[in-house]
């Protein structure tokens, strides 16, 4: 009949308006896969480089792409170990899983990371943990992650002065990376530590929240008080576990790293480690940028470039790229359609619902 699909039964068994998708998020969407897809066009001849020197993978020294698969597969744990650190008592089964999907998620479709939390979000409170706790826990593997990825360049300084100098071209990574990392640190500290600076900050969000929430029709805007809520959820998900949740952040970060080195070696090259540690810091970087699935594009034209700077040769970067990028981007992808397959025979399909 006319007018029920725009109908839908409440919790209370009472029918309430179907809630629609605005106009304006509509049109927000249009458009960012208006940009991917100007975006993935434009870098479409880099790109193809990288592919290009498919064929040559056959020629690579085998043990070393068992390194570089080894590597990311304890990069990949640390995660899961990071997981199982936020959430006390969920299993490595749902750790594991949880973590696949998400990632393979947030890698196929543009601004793919919010889809892919939301969808490990939802896998967690299957499971049985708590739905703060499981929001509290994303929160903050999230945060200390993107601490440790910061600081990468800092290191990455500290050991050129022990190492290969860094060049004029890297420098601005280097420091830039460095303030970041510096400026993050403190403004931890003083959130964690302190509630007015989050009140004063969560005012401003709350203003612009509330206009932003108003015109893509959707309810419950953020507020100063949530987010300190929010804080302290953070904190408390960690609590004393905080050195272990650091060493499984930079565990997942440092293995990440050495598949890159260990592609480089595979092709021949004789990196400097400093050095390729900052090309590596701004790849990473830039597979953070949501406009593309997973930073494809910008992770193969800017890696081959940062890593040229760092004083590999065109082909070797090149090949190298493409022999990390199979290993950390591609293969991942069908391991999480094996984990949603997983972990639907085990809990059933998750219900279609999003953090708040």
């Amino acid at each position: 009949m006319a007018g029920e699909s725009d109908r839908a039964v409440g919790a209370n068994g009472a029918e309430v308006p179907a809630r629609r998708p605005s106009r304006w998020r509509i049109v927000a969407r249009v458009a960012l896969l208006a940009v991917s897809a100007t975006v993935l066009y434009g870098l479409l001849p880099r790109v193809l480089a990288v592919f290009a020197e498919a064929p040559r993978l056959l020629e690579l020294n085998p043990l070393w792409f068992v390194a570089v698969l080894g590597f990311e597969i304890a990069s990949f744990t640390c995660v899961w170990w990071l997981t199982r650190i936020a959430v006390p008592g969920v299993s490595w089964f749902v750790a594991a899983t949880s973590q696949l999907v998400a990632n393979a998620v947030s890698r196929i479709v543009p601004g793919g990371p919010a889809i892919g939390t939301a969808i490990g979000w939802r896998m967690l409170s299957v499971s049985g943990v708590d739905r703060t706790q499981a929001g509290a826990a994303i929160a903050a593997t999230s945060f200390i992650s993107n601490g440790v990825l910061f600081a990468l360049p800092l290191v990455a300084v500290m050991g050129s002065i022990f190492g290969a100098p860094v060049p004029r071209s890297l420098a601005l990574v280097a420091w830039g990376g460095a303030l970041v990392f510096v400026v993050l640190f403190a403004a931890a500290f003083l959130v964690v530590r302190f509630d007015r600076p989050l009140r004063l900050a969560g005012t401003v969000v709350e203003r612009v929240g509330r206009w932003a929430y108003l015109r893509v029709g959707r309810p419950n805007p953020p507020t100063a008080g949530s987010l300190i809520r929010q804080r302290d959820l953070v904190v408390s998900a960690l609590g004393s576990r905080w050195e272990q949740a650091l060493a499984a952040a930079v565990g997942n970060w440092l293995f990440d790293y050495l598949a890159l080195v260990a592609a480089l070696y595979a092709v021949g090259a004789s990196p400097h480690l400093s050095l390729v540690l900052l090309a590596y810091g701004a790849g990473a970087v830039l597979g953070m940028i949501p406009i593309t699935p997973g930073g494809l594009g910008f992770v193969e034209a800017g890696l081959t470039a940062m890593l040229a700077l760092a004083g590999i040769g065109g082909e070797q970067a090149l090949l190298a790229t493409l022999a990390y990028r199979v290993a950390s981007y591609w293969l991942p992808l069908p391991a999480g359609l094996g984990a949603w397959i997983a972990f639907r025979h085990r809990y059933g399909t998750p219900p279609e619902t999003t953090p708040a």
